[in-house]
């Protein structure tokens, strides 16, 4: 090869460098461009689609199916158990997430687990006694734990052994709670899926209602 010729070649190598760097560049272009529209579509768009759709369709349930007092405070939701004291409430499932929301969970005990035999032995004992029955009339949803731990819900059985404590505590007819334990009890999904269940927290806020109704 001449020198002559190496500058000249040289500007070639030059020139086919820039070219290739340029393609490498331009086919980036495409993947980044994608990238950026797919998370601005489904990061955002789409978000503040379904948000906008949900909060007009079902605007309860989009806000958690909040139940408020009088006063329009927030006293629980529909969808989340908590505890309740005193013998004119129905009383929910035990949890084992002490019914917090920020741990949800079960006791991942197994049945075969002699701690969980003698704690529901020792709530099956608890509940007979509070409602006046023998251990063997104690429903079982009312002494085990639901998987997360934040079940607001009962066989229709668990809630009609409670109905003449809290009718007698709160001073009322026991036909008027049942009426509003019927008006709290959901029936299978669609007709098909799931059982009976009656909601713990909208039973004990209705009858909250009920007390103050002349």
């Amino acid at each position: 090869m001449n020198r002559s010729d190496s500058p000249s070649l040289s500007r070639e190598l030059k020139s086919e460098a820039r070219v290739a760097t340029l393609q490498d560049g331009a086919s980036w272009r495409p993947a980044i461009g994608l990238g950026l529209a797919t998370l601005l579509l489904a990061g955002a768009v789409y978000a503040g689609i379904a948000t906008g759709f949900a909060g007009l369709s079902f605007p309860t349930q989009a806000e958690g199916s909040l139940l408020r007092d009088g006063s329009g405070q927030v006293r629980a939701s529909a969808w989340l158990s908590q505890p309740f004291t005193g013998d004119g409430y129905f009383q929910a499932r035990p949890s084992a997430a002490n019914y917090d929301p920020m741990a949800a969970a079960g006791s991942n005990l197994a049945r075969s687990n002699p701690a969980l035999a003698e704690r529901v032995a020792a709530s099956t004992a608890a509940v007979a006694a509070r409602e006046g029955v023998t251990p063997a009339q104690v429903p079982a949803d009312l002494v085990t734990q639901s998987g997360g731990g934040l079940d607001p819900q009962l066989s229709p059985a668990a809630a009609q052994l409670q109905v003449a404590r809290v009718a007698r505590a709160r001073g009322l007819p026991v036909e008027r709670v049942q009426a509003l334990v019927k008006a709290n009890t959901q029936g299978r999904q669609w007709g098909v899926f799931g059982q009976p269940r009656v909601n713990v927290v909208t039973l004990n806020f209705a009858l909250d209602h009920a007390a103050r109704a002349p």
